[in-house]
């Protein structure tokens, strides 16, 4: 029996199988076609589509059928991983070309270095000391563990929009801390 994506989408937020993997077959090659026009590399398209895909198996609860299209829901989520993905990989473009540019013919004194390094974190540790538990914890999971928005939410039982806040505002105080001028 041939479902519209929004019924399946509702079955799989039930944990219905066969539901989720007749919304992939109805929907993959348009999510599949915006994260590929976004990133043009095709690996890391398919990459991303996979993660639009176990994101929207793990979130299936959140969709709401009144509030518009299962195949809405499906490429606003895909649209925000490839944008997400399109960032961190200029990001990590831009760290590349300061650290060679950095690196390039300049003597380096490795124990000035190192010392300079040992002072920042110490800086950076009493910075965090300074900040409320709520604020620091969320700040600790996402640099130092890894951790998604979405993750630190579930991990500390937590709104999405709450996580979100303390990490803005809990940046914004050691940027104060600190001195930094961003």
């Amino acid at each position: 029996m041939e479902l519209d994506a929004e019924t399946c989408l509702v079955r799989a937020a039930e944990g219905d199988q066969r539901a989720f993997a007749q919304l992939y077959d109805l929907t993959s090659s348009r999510v599949f076609g915006l994260v590929l026009r976004i990133l043009v590399d095709r690996a890391q398209a398919e990459e991303v589509a996979q993660e639009v895909f176990l994101e929207a198996w793990r979130q299936a609860k959140r969709f709401d059928p009144s509030r518009g299209a299962a195949i809405s829901w499906l490429l606003q989520i895909a649209h925000a991983r490839a944008v997400d993905r399109v960032r961190a990989s200029q990001s990590q473009r831009n760290r590349d070309a300061r650290i060679g540019v950095r690196d390039i013919g300049v003597p380096v004194d490795l124990v000035a270095e190192q010392a300079e390094i040992s002072l920042d974190a110490a800086r950076a540790r009493r910075a965090l000391g300074q900040l409320s538990d709520a604020h620091r914890k969320a700040i600790e999971l996402a640099y130092f563990d890894g951790l998604t928005q979405s993750e630190i939410a579930e991990r500390l039982d937590a709104p999405l929009g709450t996580v979100k806040t303390r990490l803005r505002d809990g940046m914004q105080r050691l940027r104060g801390i600190l001195g930094v001028t961003a």
